[in-house]
């Protein structure tokens, strides 16, 4: 049993990793019912939460059916991250999760994320004052290093264990890599081998199906897995991966219905969470991940991104079950 302080969560835990402008409460609802095991909010600026910015609070929304969950913020200053922290505790979260590896250039660029990774020991003094902000379990998800000169991660994961962290989640690239190349999960693995470690550690980085999901477990031996890009338009894929970790089967794919239905809800759970207008408007990220691959699908999707009509969006997404169905049968045959 994988346990984060008291928190447990199972064997083998999947995690939603946390995504800008995705992992919001739609779309952490349909990963929940798709076998997400621990999830985590958009991850908030330490700054917006202070000052009571209305986009910054709204993302500590969490919902008792999305349990256990972390708020994940981030920032650069130290006396500005542990006031966040006693901020997001009030919200009632399971635990409280610090971005140490956003590499984007906007948050990178101004001390936060990933450009702790230059500063060990800020790093070390930030979470350290976060740790003692809160009485609940705090996490980290970071890099293995800033570039390939800088990997320090079985030392930093070390010194960020001493003072107080409960899990660790670490994303197999560098700063420098972005998204870029392969994860590299050698430097994960010597961090979840260190006879010093005693806390879970989860990988993250390329986990795309559920063969790779196994074969990562089997080779690295981490606690856990974080999965991100690949459960867009594809929440499903926690399930998938639990199913063939079970039975060494694959699950059958999801069929166009289902499809259909999951983006439905996602629709339906935004219009709820965010109004009509703009649970309307950020829906529009979403219809090609859950519609990829299917053919002859762009004037259809030019009618989900355009309309600004509830119903006809709803009318739109029954359209796609109904004739793309047909289109697909016509291929197998």
């Amino acid at each position: 049993m994988v346990k984060i302080a008291n928190i447990e969560l199972g064997d083998f835990p999947l995690l939603l990793a946390p995504m800008e402008d995705v992992s919001d409460p739609p779309f952490r609802k349909v990963c929940k019912a798709n076998g997400a095991d621990l999830m985590y909010t958009e991850f908030i600026s330490s700054e917006g939460l202070i000052r009571d910015a209305a986009k910054s609070v709204q993302k500590l929304d969490i919902f008792d059916y999305e349990r256990p969950i972390g708020i994940q913020i981030f920032g650069s200053d130290i006396d500005s991250m542990r006031e966040a922290a006693i901020v997001s505790s009030q919200a009632g979260p399971d635990l409280i999760d610090i971005n140490y590896g956003c590499p984007v250039k906007n948050v990178a660029c101004k001390g936060a994320g990933a450009a702790l990774l230059r500063d060990i020991p800020k790093m070390v003094k930030m979470t350290e004052e976060i740790v003692k902000a809160t009485h609940l379990p705090v996490t980290v998800k970071t890099r293995l290093g800033w570039d390939e000169d800088t990997k320090f991660i079985v030392e930093t994961a070390e010194r960020l264990q001493d003072i107080g962290i409960k899990a660790l989640s670490i994303h197999g690239r560098t700063r420098v890599q972005m998204y870029k190349g392969e994860a590299d999960w050698t430097l994960i693995a010597e961090v979840k081998n260190n006879p010093r470690m005693q806390i879970p550690i989860f990988g993250n980085g390329d986990i795309d199906s559920p063969q790779k999901a196994l074969e990562y477990k089997n080779r690295y031996g981490v606690d856990g897995i974080m999965i991100g890009r690949a459960s867009i338009g594809h929440p499903w894929i926690f399930n998938e991966i639990k199913h063939y970790m079970a039975t060494g089967e694959m699950l059958a794919p999801p069929t166009l219905e289902e499809r259909v239905e999951v983006c439905r809800q996602h629709f339906t759970h935004s219009l709820e969470w965010k109004g009509d207008k703009l649970g309307i408007f950020e829906m529009r990220r979403h219809y090609t991940n859950y519609f990829r691959g299917l053919p002859h699908f762009k004037p259809l999707r030019m009618k989900l991104v355009q309309s600004e009509d509830i119903q006809e969006i709803y009318d739109t997404l029954d359209e796609i079950a109904q004739t793309m169905a047909y289109e697909v049968e016509e291929l197998d045959s």
